[in-house]
């Protein structure tokens, strides 16, 4: 499993309850601009409509812009393969207060195949006291780290 695209802030903002992993579907230059690692996680979200789940706020570029149709657009909807069990547990954490869905990471499989998926998560927002929290015992491990190192 190699990560191509990260929300890196996702840890920091939110505590993940349960994770899914799901296809993505793409077209041929987001595919490609995605194993050149460009685009971003960042805003992004899973939205569940019409018993389909779909990434939404993601910004994917063309790999190569001087090819891409005019009509192409950067931060459409794109559609998340998954299983339909899968898909109502996200639409019930959708559905109940305090819970959101949100991408964590675009990764390619290993293999001959190679397919692209990205990894879901059902959060909830972290307070600023347990954003603290995890600062001190980050910290903590740290501290702990350099002192068996110098010993």
């Amino acid at each position: 499993m190699t990560t191509l695209v990260e929300y890196k802030k996702a840890r920091q903002k939110y505590a993940p309850l349960e994770t899914f992993s799901a296809g993505l579907e793409l077209m041929g230059t987001e595919a490609k601009a995605l194993r050149g690692k460009l685009g971003s996680l960042d805003g992004a979200r899973v939205v569940v409509r019409g018993g389909e789940a779909f990434l939404a706020g993601a910004t994917i570029p063309p790999f190569q812009a001087a090819n891409a149709p005019k009509t192409y657009d950067p931060e459409r909807p794109r559609r998340l393969l998954l299983k339909k069990a899968e898909i109502a547990a996200l639409a019930d954490a959708e559905a109940k207060k305090g819970l959101t869905v949100i991408p964590l990471e675009v990764y390619s499989t290993p293999g001959k195949s190679g397919y692209l998926k990205v990894r879901v998560a059902i959060v909830r927002g972290k307070h600023k006291a347990d954003r603290r929290e995890d600062l001190k015992r980050r910290e903590a491990d740290r501290e702990r780290a350099r002192a068996l190192k110098t010993r």
